[in-house]
């Protein structure tokens, strides 16, 4: 089947015409005052990587508010928590430094965004920003700032993320134990996965 589709970026800009001033000239080449005061509430953020083949993927990664560190204007630091060590996003920035960011703060209807160049770092200074009780995170993504502005919230706003009239019903959508167990055929049942998800959750969270 044949479609009918942009191709290249000339048809693409002449289908939707040039892009608001405003949200051209919101565009800083390092962190201001206001994104800084985002950052420091911020608890939740998606970062975007693609590695040399080109396949993207994004991590979600959180913590307490502020849980990113505002090195200084250009620098910003992410430290690391357990995950499930499939280390996609590190793999990566390996590959390719090229990052993006998106910050969430709950309630808030806009995000803030940035662009810069990661890397991994194992420094201890460093990793000490990111100490939880006496644990340093094993790994830091140190990212330098080449882009960074507030996105508005049109599209929170039209998903009403952040209504609590908008959450899904309990059951609608099975319990990860279920989904883990039918997935990846482990044998054992629904709950004796559900219990070993839920002791991950409160065991290696830091």
């Amino acid at each position: 089947m044949v479609l009918d589709s942009i191709t290249d970026s000339q048809e693409l800009r002449d289908h939707f015409g040039e892009p608001l001033h405003i949200a051209v000239a919101v565009e800083k080449q390092q962190l201001d005052e206001h994104h800084r005061r985002f950052i420091e509430h911020s608890p939740f953020i998606c970062l975007a990587s693609t590695g040399s083949d080109g396949q993207p993927a994004v991590s979600p990664k959180g913590d307490a508010p502020g849980f990113v560190k505002v090195i200084d204007e250009k620098t910003l630091l992410i430290p690391d928590r357990p995950g499930n060590n499939k280390v996609e996003g590190f793999g990566n920035i390996v590959e390719n430094p090229k990052v993006s960011l998106i910050f969430f703060i709950p309630g808030i209807t806009e995000t803030l965004r940035v662009h810069g160049e990661a890397e991994i770092v194992l420094d201890k200074e460093l990793l000490k920003f990111g100490k939880a009780g006496s644990k340093l995170p094993k790994t830091a993504t140190l990212i330098r700032v080449t882009k960074a502005y507030m996105h508005c919230g049109k599209a929170l706003i039209r998903s009403k993320l952040w209504d609590p009239e908008r959450h899904i019903a309990k059951g609608v959508i099975p319990p990860f134990g279920l989904v883990v167990k039918e997935q990846a055929g482990v044998p054992m049942s629904q709950e004796e996965v559900q219990g070993v998800v839920d002791q991950e959750y409160q065991d290696n969270l830091y």
